[in-house]
């Protein structure tokens, strides 16, 4: 992992997961530490955060999909006060490398509408939007974006 950042990456708790969850405001609804755990166990998965001098920053989450060879990078944000610093790049390109040595060929995320500059943040990443999940409003379409590793 990168040591040269003003921040640095390391593997987190479930608990320090929650903890930055709970502090993004794009996120609806409280999570639970039971939220994280069945989703994960059982699966090949990776939880990072980064912190700067004890401080959690910024989350990213993910597992192996249904396809063995697909990683699913299922969650990730970054506290408002602490966006623009290269932090979610940091993050995905840290996932994307530990993917990549696992043997996954292949990520993918799902994001929505209402979320552009997270559709944004992909295409800037190479990734390209492979699918489309009509929801009851627009703004709640699902989308699903693609990148080979």
């Amino acid at each position: 992992m990168e040591t040269n950042l003003p921040f640095q990456l390391r593997e987190a708790s479930l608990a320090e997961l929650l903890w930055v969850h709970e502090r993004i405001p794009e996120f609806p609804g409280k999570a639970s530490l039971d939220f994280y755990t069945e989703r994960l166990k059982h699966r090949l998965h990776l939880a990072l955060v980064a912190e700067k001098e004890g401080e959690l920053l910024g989350f990213k989450v993910g597992y192996q999909s249904d396809k063995p060879d697909t990683f699913y990078s299922w969650m990730g944000g970054v506290r408002p006060e602490f966006r623009g610093k290269g932090i979610a790049t940091s993050l995905a390109e840290e996932q994307e490398r530990w993917a990549k040595a696992q043997g996954f060929n292949a990520v993918f995320f799902k994001t929505r509408n209402r979320f552009p500059g997270m559709i944004q943040f992909g295409v800037k990443r190479g990734f390209k939007i492979v699918d489309l999940h009509p929801k009851a409003g627009l703004e709640d379409y699902r989308i699903v974006m693609r990148k080979d590793l």
